[in-house]
C-alpha cells in the first residue's frame, strides 16, 4: 500500500500514529501538519515531510488523518473541505460521531477510529467505523494502516463510547496496575529495576496468553492457582480489596463521560 497520507495534528496520538507507520515501513509518503513547529521538528528528523498549512497537506494526500481535540475538529475540517473531496478522512477524535464529521466534509468518505497510545509500540487496539460512502476497498486500506499500529477491528458505531472507556483509556488503567505491582515488588525486597521489568512482562505475557493461545482470563487465573499455594492467598486479598469492582466502575465511568462529551461537542439537535 502506497497511498499518500497527511496527518493533521501531531500531538500524542497523531505523533504516535506517524511513528508507528514509520516503524511498520509504510510505503507511502507521510506528511505531518501542525501549527506548533516544535512538534514538527522531531518528525522532520525522522524523515517526515512537515508543514504548518493543513490545506496544503490535505491537497497532496489520498488519505487525511485528523488527530486534533474534539473541540477543534469542526474548524479544522471546514478549513480543508475543498481539499478532501472524494478522499478518505479519518478522525481520531474519541467522542465525535460519524454524522457530525460528515456534516463538516459531506463530499469526503469518513472513518472514525479509536486507537490508544500503545500505537507508539505498534500494540494498540484500534476500533473503527465508517460512513456509508466508504467502500470495501477503502476499508482494506484502513485496515492496512491501522494494522501497522497493532490490532484493528471494524465495529458498529454504537460501541465506540464503550471502546473509548475500555481501550482508549486502557493504558492509563494498566499503568496503575503495573505501578502497583512494581511497588509490591519493592515492598517484598526486590530491586526497583527487577520489580518494574517483572511487572511489565507479566502484563505482556498475560495479554499474549489471551490473544495467542487463546485463553480466557479466567482460565489463565486457574492455570496458576493451585490448592494451598501462594496465588490463592493473593487472589483472596485482591478480591477483598474491591479492585475488580473498582476497575469495572472506572471503565463504566469513562464510557459515560465519553457519551457526555459527545453530546456536548456534537449535540443531536445540530443534525
Amino acid at each position: 500500500m502506497s497511498d499518500k497520507i497527511a496527518v493533521i495534528g501531531t500531538g500524542m496520538m497523531g505523533g504516535a500514529i506517524i511513528k508507528s507507520l514509520l516503524k511498520g515501513n509504510y510505503l507511502g509518503k507521510i506528511t505531518a501538519a501542525d501549527f506548533v513547529t516544535e512538534k514538527l521538528k522531531e518528525l522532520e528528523a525522522l524523515g517526515v515531510e512537515t508543514t504548518t498549512d493543513n490545506r496544503k497537506a490535505a491537497a497532496k494526500a489520498d488519505i487525511i488523518l485528523v488527530s486534533v481535540k474534539p473541540g477543534d475538529l469542526e474548524k479544522v475540517l471546514k478549513g480543508i473541505i475543498k481539499e478532501v473531496k472524494g478522499k478518505l478522512v479519518v478522525s481520531t477524535a474519541a467522542t465525535v460521531p460519524l454524522w457530525f464529521l460528515k456534516k463538516q466534509v459531506p463530499d469526503a468518505k469518513v472513518v472514525r477510529i479509536m486507537p490508544n497510545v500503545a500505537a507508539l509500540v505498534q500494540a494498540s487496539y484500534t476500533a473503527f467505523c465508517c460512513d456509508q460512502d466508504v467502500t470495501e476497498e477503502d476499508k482494506e486500506k484502513i485496515k492496512g494502516i491501522l494494522g501497522l499500529m497493532g490490532l484493528c477491528e471494524e465495529l458498529d458505531e454504537k460501541y465506540m463510547d464503550a471502546i473509548t472507556g475500555l481501550s482508549g483509556s486502557g493504558p492509563g488503567y494498566l499503568s496503575i496496575v503495573a505501578e502497583a505491582l512494581t511497588y509490591a515488588g519493592l515492598k517484598v525486597g526486590l530491586p526497583r529495576n527487577i520489580a518494574e521489568k517483572a511487572a511489565a512482562q507479566n502484563l505482556l505475557g498475560t495479554a499474549k496468553l489471551i490473544l495467542e493461545l487463546p485463553e480466557s482470563p479466567t482460565k489463565i487465573r486457574d492455570m496458576v492457582t493451585t490448592p494451598g499455594g501462594t496465588t490463592i492467598d493473593a487472589i483472596y486479598e485482591w478480591e477483598a480489596s474491591g479492585v475488580r469492582q473498582g476497575i469495572m466502575n472506572a471503565v463504566e465511568k469513562a464510557t459515560v463521560k465519553s457519551a457526555l462529551i459527545r453530546e456536548k461537542v456534537s449535540p443531536e439537535d445540530k443534525r
